[in-house]
């Protein structure tokens, strides 16, 4: 590790390599429960450097991790090696088609990609809970997608063009054509072997079907093998595989959204019924109607934040199996949104409900509603047993068998 060490100060400028203990340690862990302490930290500020710090690493047969923001829950941002960190200069924008598309470099904050569109009526699709502190080049690296956008509008569905850095110093950029053409010739072998394997994959039906099933469901877990059954142009699996791919296939430099609308109107309700059942019973009614976002909220998650500001004192008093769903409805016109509202109410009002907070278009009260559903999991990891870890990864079934698999009934398949 010396030997890398002393190849990365005489190609970086000496600020951006980092080996002192105290950064090193604070380096040491993300947003996760995990801790692992780089031996050394690259700090990069362009292209160029990614390209210089990949071929020392790779002379030296020393894995890399990419840092972004930090703000994994997994562990994707920690490394017991050499860890990559984006340095100040990943900002770049371009807006395109008045917001119908947009640039962006992997150190633009997620939210402030938002704030630039949002004087176009457009967001990118991809909304975590951390979008206010997560950076683009995470977000698209992890597939992240967040309360609203499911599986419809994250980072693999909304994909325009990606610009990559491959760990052999090589760049592609599906934007280019002139990069296609240098790229179909320089790596014509690895083309021919992603379309092979699309080939294959879409003509076993039986495989083919399980990956369509596997990706139906939100789903993160490994790389997007649904790009071999998604696309025939190696180029496409190739970027829709960078995607979710933590970082693991190559360093993503650029990449375009197609952007979705930022409808102007919007409602938020939660919705307590008495019983853990009633409320996953609803969940598959309400995906009929027209919701962006059903958020489930057992008793124990209220408990955690029953005290915080905001939330209804009758929260305190609620029974002990109450379950709740945050609503949320958004439209282009506001008699448009009362119309869904009725509808979305009309559809679980043969629910028995013990407590609710009607919907309301107030900014005041359903930003309030969403800090506190975005808050849940630091509020029930600080009240855990001392001792204990929280097990923050997501468990996705088909929706219609989400009571089962809550009440852990053996019928879920």
């Amino acid at each position: 590790m010396n030997a890398l060490i002393q190849d990365l100060l005489a190609a970086l400028p000496p600020r951006q390599v980092i080996t002192d203990d105290l950064r090193r340690l604070a380096y040491g862990t993300d947003a996760s429960f995990y801790r692992l302490i780089p031996q050394v930290i690259a700090v990069i500020e362009n292209e160029e450097q990614a390209r210089t710090v990949l071929a020392t690493a790779g002379q030296h047969q020393t894995p890399v991790t990419f840092r972004a923001a930090g703000t994994s829950l997994s562990g994707q941002a920690i490394s017991d090696s050499v860890l990559i960190v984006l340095g100040d200069s990943w900002n770049g924008r371009d807006i395109r088609a008045n917001g119908a598309q947009i640039r962006l470099q992997p150190g633009v904050i997620g939210a402030q990609a938002n704030a630039w569109l949002a004087p176009l009526g457009r967001k990118i699709g991809p909304d975590p809970a951390s979008i206010n502190a997560a950076k683009i080049g995470g977000i698209v690296a992890n597939n992240s997608s967040g309360m609203c956008c499911g599986t419809a509008q994250n980072s693999y569905k909304t994909l325009a063009g990606l610009r990559v850095v491959l760990a052999d110093g090589s760049v592609l950029d599906s934007e280019d054509p002139t990069s296609i053409a240098a790229f179909r010739q320089s790596h014509h072998a690895l083309l021919d072997t992603l379309a092979e394997l699309g080939r294959q994959t879409r003509a076993n039906t039986a495989l083919a079907d399980k990956i369509r099933h596997k990706y139906r469901l939100k789903n993160t877990t490994g790389f997007s093998l649904n790009a071999l059954v998604d696309f025939d142009e190696p180029i496409d699996i190739l970027n829709h595989l960078m995607v979710g791919s933590e970082g693991t296939l190559g360093f993503i430099s650029a990449v375009t959204y197609d952007t979705v609308p930022e409808h102007p109107h919007k409602a938020s309700a939660l919705i307590v019924f008495p019983d853990v059942e009633s409320c996953c019973q609803a969940v598959p009614l309400l995906k009929q109607q027209p919701v962006s976002a059903v958020e489930l909220l057992d008793r124990r998650s209220l408990r955690s934040v029953e005290n915080m500001q905001g939330m209804p004192e009758w929260v305190r008093s609620l029974s002990s199996g109450a379950c709740a769903l945050l609503i949320e409805s958004r439209a282009a016109t506001q008699s448009l949104l009362h119309e869904q509202i009725g509808r979305i109410m009309a559809s679980i009002a043969h629910f028995p409900v013990e407590k609710q907070v009607d919907f309301s278009e107030d900014p005041a009260v359903y930003n309030q509603l969403w800090k506190i559903r975005k808050e849940t999991f630091p509020a029930v990891g600080a009240v855990r047993q001392t001792g204990t870890t929280v097990i923050i990864e997501d468990v996705a079934f088909p929706i219609e068998h989400l009571a089962n698999a809550t009440l852990d009934r053996k019928s879920v398949v």
